[in-house]
C-alpha cells in the first residue's frame, strides 16, 4: 500500500479534510498575466490555467479530482548560489480566502504535489517548495546502489532525489534548506495570490510533518508574522541530533553480525511489548498499540534464548543489547549524556517503509546521513576516511557538526513570544509509535514552552492546576497519537483532520481539546475499523470500562500521572 510521504523520504501534512469555508470573488487578473510579475530575487517561470481536473507530477501518478486552478512556478534566488523552486496553486472557483504554506520531507529536493492538491481541494491558495536542494545531488541509497530496496522506496515515496554530498561547500544552500526557502516561499506565495485575487488573503496557515514540522517550528521562531496558525507534525526540529540518532542506530545494529535483528523479530518484540503493557496506560486491553508507551517498562531480556530455543523465535544476548540501546537513545560514551531520546516501546515493526530499525539494518550506510557529508565532505562515505559513518565519534565529532550546522538547521528555540503576541496558534502532533523521530522529542519541546511561562517546574501529573500549562495552551497545544508511525500509518487510529481545528481556533477562538482519529481497514477508506479521541497533552484517552472499544464515544480524556520523559542534556535539547 502506498503511504503518505514522510520525513527523510518525502512529506505530509495532517490528513485534513476539506475546509472550504468560503467562496472566492471574481479573479482580479488572468492566470497567464502572472507571468509578467516582478519581485526581488524572483523569476516567474510559468503561469497556466488547469481546468482538466487532473495534474500529472513529473514522473508520478496522476492526481485527480482537482478544481480548476492557476498553477504558477517560480525560482527564488536570494544568493548567487541559490535556486529555490516553488509552486503556487490558486483555486479559480472555490477559494476560501485563506493562504496555505505546506512543508516537505527529508532533504526535500522536489515539489510535494500531493500537498498542493489537498490544499486547493480544501479551498486554500497553496504553495510548496523544494527547499533549494533540487539540484544538489543524490544520496546513493536512493540512486541505485541500494538495488531493489532503493527502487522500492523510490516507488513508495516518490522522487528519489535526496541531496547528500551536494551541499558540501555551499553554505547558502544549507541556509535555504534550513529556514530561508520556506520564508521566501511564503512571502512570494502571498504576493502572487494577492495579484491573482486582487486582495490579500484573510488568514495564513502552514501545515507540515517531519521536515515540514521543522519548517513549521522554524517559521514560528524566526518569522512569527508569516502565519496565523501553524500545524507541526512529528517535527524534525532538533535536526543535527536527530541525524546523529540515525548514525547511532545504524552503528548499534551493525556493531557485529550477531547484533542484527532478523526478519520477523521486530514483530516478535512488539507482540511481547503488547502482552506485557497493553491496556495499562488508559487504552483497551484489546488494543494492538499502546496509548502512552511511557507507562511500559518492557525489557527485551525476557525474550533471551534459553534451552533449545533459537532465533528468530527468541533473541540472542547480542540482539537483546541492540534492542536495549534502541530504547535507550543516543548517548555520549564518554560522559553518558543523552544526545537524542530513544525509540518508544510499541513502535517495533518489520515494515521497512515505517523507516525504523528494520529499515536501517538493510542499508549499506545509515539512511539520511547526507547531512554529515555537508560537514565532512564526500570522504564521509568511505570507511577508510578519518571520519565516516562507521567510525563517527559520539563524543568528539558532535561538536564539529553542531558548530557548522546547528544554528542554521535546528529549530530548537522555544521563545515564541512574538508569534504569540500577534495572535498565532501552534498545534503540534506526533505518533507515539513513530520509529523514525522519537515521540518524546515533541513532548520535550512542549514542556519547555510550559517551563518558559515561569511556573512550569511542576510534574506533568499535576498540570491540572498549573497556570503555566494553561498559559501555554492558550497559544500552543500538543496531541500525541497512539499507535501512529511517522506522520501516518501504524496499528493505531492514524487518520485525522488537524487543520480544521486549527482554523477554528485561530478564527473562532475555540481551542481543540480532542481530535477524532480513525483507523480504516487496511488504512484505506471508507471502511472504518475503529475511532479514538486524540487528547490534548498531557491528557490520555481512557477506556470507560464498558461499550465497544472500537468506538471513540467509550473513551474519556483524563489527566495522566507523572510520566518520565527522556530529555537530552541541555546542550543538545530541548
Amino acid at each position: 500500500m502506498k503511504r503518505h510521504r514522510h520525513l527523510l523520504v518525502g512529506a505530509t501534512t495532517a490528513l485534513f479534510a476539506c475546509v472550504a469555508l468560503g467562496t472566492s470573488p471574481a479573479m482580479a487578473t488572468a492566470c497567464t498575466n502572472l507571468r509578467s510579475l516582478q519581485f526581488q530575487h524572483t523569476v516567474i517561470n510559468s503561469a497556466d490555467d488547469n481546468a482538466t481536473g487532473t495534474f500529472v507530477p513529473p514522473g508520478g501518478s496522476p492526481i485527480t479530482g482537482l478544481p480548476a486552478f492557476c498553477r504558477v512556478t517560480a525560482t527564488l534566488i536570494p544568493s548567487s548560489d541559490s535556486a529555490i523552486k516553488i509552486e503556487v496553486w490558486l483555486p479559480e472557483t472555490n477559494w476560501n480566502g485563506r493562504f496555505l504554506g505546506t512543508g516537505g520531507g527529508g532533504f526535500q529536493g522536489v515539489i510535494t504535489y500531493n500537498e498542493l492538491a489537498i490544499g486547493i481541494q480544501a479551498g486554500f491558495a497553496s504553495t510548496n517548495s523544494d527547499l533549494g536542494t533540487g539540484s544538489s545531488g543524490c544520496n546513493p541509497l536512493f540512486c541505485g546502489s541500494a538495488g531493489n530496496m532503493g527502487n522500492q522506496l523510490a516507488t513508495e515515496f516518490g522522487d528519489p532525489a535526496v541531496p547528500s554530498t551536494g551541499l558540501f561547500g555551499h553554505p547558502e544552500r544549507i541556509k535555504d534548506f534550513g529556514y530561508r526557502a520556506i520564508h521566501l516561499m511564503t512571502e512570494r506565495g502571498k504576493e502572487i495570490a494577492s495579484a491573482f485575487y486582487g486582495h490579500r488573503s484573510q488568514r495564513a496557515y502552514f501545515a507540515g510533518c517531519s521536515t515540514g514540522g521543522q519548517n513549521a517550528l522554524m517559521e514560528a521562531q524566526r518569522f512569527p508574522n508569516d502565519y496565523d496558525g501553524i500545524l507541526a507534525g512529528a517535527p524534525a526540529f532538533n535536526r543535527t541530533h536527530l541525524h546523529m540518532a540515525g548514525l547511532y542506530g545504524w552503528q548499534n545494529a551493525h556493531a557485529s553480525p550477531g547484533r542484527l535483528i532478523q526478519p520477523g523479530q521486530m514483530t516478535l518484540v512488539n507482540q511481547a511489548v503488547l502482552k506485557q503493557c497493553v491496556g495499562q496506560d488508559g487504552g483497551a486491553k484489546t488494543d494492538q498499540f499502546l496509548t502512552d508507551p511511557r507507562d511500559c517498562h518492557f525489557d527485551p531480556k525476557v525474550l533471551l534464548c534459553t534451552g533449545g530455543n533459537a532465533p528468530p523465535a527468541c533473541l540472542t544476548s547480542d540482539q537483546v543489547t541492540t534492542m536495549q540501546r534502541y530504547y535507550a537513545g543516543t548517548i555520549d560514551p564518554v560522559n553518558g549524556q543523552l544526545v537524542n531520546p530513544g525509540s518508544e516501546r510499541g513502535n517495533e515493526t518489520d515494515d521497512i517503509l515505517a523507516l525504523g530499525l528494520a529499515f536501517q539494518e538493510q542499508l549499506p550506510e545509515p539512511a539520511f546521513d547526507g547531512l554529515f557529508y555537508w560537514v565532512f565532505g564526500p570522504s564521509f562515505g568511505y570507511p577508510g576516511s578519518a571520519t565516516n559513518f562507521a567510525n563517527f565519534d559520539f563524543h568528539r565529532d558532535i561538536d564539529k557538526v553542531d558548530d557548522q550546522l546547528a544554528a542554521v538547521l535546528n529549530a530548537t528555540s522555544t521563545d515564541l513570544g512574538d508569534f504569540r503576541a500577534h495572535g498565532g496558534k501552534l498545534l503540534m502532533y506526533h505518533g507515539w509509535a513513530d520509529p523514525l523521530i522519537p515521540s518524546q522529542s515533541s513532548i520535550n519541546y512542549f514542556l519547555t514552552l510550559v517551563g518558559n511561562e515561569g511556573q512550569g517546574a511542576q510534574p506533568v501529573g499535576f498540570f491540572g492546576g498549573n497556570p503555566a500549562l494553561q498559559r501555554t495552551q492558550s497559544y500552543a497545544r500538543l496531541f500525541m497519537v497512539p499507535g501512529m508511525y511517522h506522520c501516518s500509518g501504524g496499528p493505531g487510529p492514524n487518520s485525522f483532520d488537524a487543520l480544521l481545528p486549527l482554523v477554528k481556533w485561530v478564527e473562532g477562538g475555540t481551542a481543540p481539546d480532542t481530535i477524532l482519529a480513525t483507523k480504516y481497514v487496511a488504512d484505506t477508506p471508507p471502511t472504518v475499523q475503529m475511532t479514538r479521541p486524540l487528547c490534548v497533552f498531557p491528557k490520555v484517552a481512557k477506556y470507560n470500562g464498558s461499550g465497544d472499544t472500537n468506538n471513540a464515544a467509550n473513551f474519556t480524556c483524563v489527566a495522566d500521572e507523572n510520566d518520565f520523559n527522556q530529555k537530552p542534556a541541555p546542550k543538545y535539547g530541548p
